[in-house]
């Protein structure tokens, strides 16, 4: 049983939230997202709450109930508030800087690496060494970070990369030490 898929969603003030067939479409201040239920699941609105039920209990269903409940409440907290994924750049000369809307990158190689954002996607570049990418579809910001990070990722050997904020590295010990 999905205790998740249960759950209502309230819907917050200035969002609207319209289901029409297998269609949910979640409108706010930042922008307008559209989600499209599988077979099997279905969505109801009343009283300001978003609720999700499925028809059976198969495997599949039970799944798909919790990932589009969450879809859904994911979808109307970013048209409202919006989420933000902030990376940090390691290692001597590593620099980003904009130009624009480009995002620029000095990653040790003898050119520099330039990024446009997608869609919905903004960057900003509060310090050389760090980068917050912000957006309302938490899927979308997701995966670009995770593209950004994807160009330089951490090496355990000196530390060096693009990482998440807060993000640890494991280290290694150099081959050459051990006897």
């Amino acid at each position: 049983m999905s205790r998740v898929g249960l759950e209502p969603i309230k819907i917050e003030e200035g969002v609207e939230v319209v289901v029409i067939e297998n269609e949910v479409t979640v409108t706010g201040p930042l922008g307008e997202l559209k989600i499209t239920l599988p077979e099997g699941i279905s969505c109801n609105i009343e009283n300001g709450e978003v609720t999700v039920a499925r028809e059976n209990d198969e495997k599949q269903s039970k799944s798909n109930h919790g990932t589009y409940r969450m879809m859904i409440k994911n979808a109307i907290e970013g048209v409202k508030n919006g989420f933000e994924k902030k990376l940090e750049l390691v290692g001597v000369g590593y620099r980003a800087r904009m130009e624009g809307q480009t995002l620029v990158m000095s990653l040790g190689w003898n050119h520099p690496v330039k990024i446009e954002p997608t869609e919905g996607i903004t960057i900003e570049v509060p310090e050389e060494t760090k980068i917050t990418i912000k957006g309302y579809d938490k899927q979308k910001v997701g995966e670009f970070t995770a593209a950004i990070r994807e160009i330089r990722k951490p090496e355990p050997y000196k530390g060096k990369g693009i990482r998440y904020e807060g993000e640890y590295v494991r280290r290694k010990s150099s081959k050459s030490s051990v006897k």
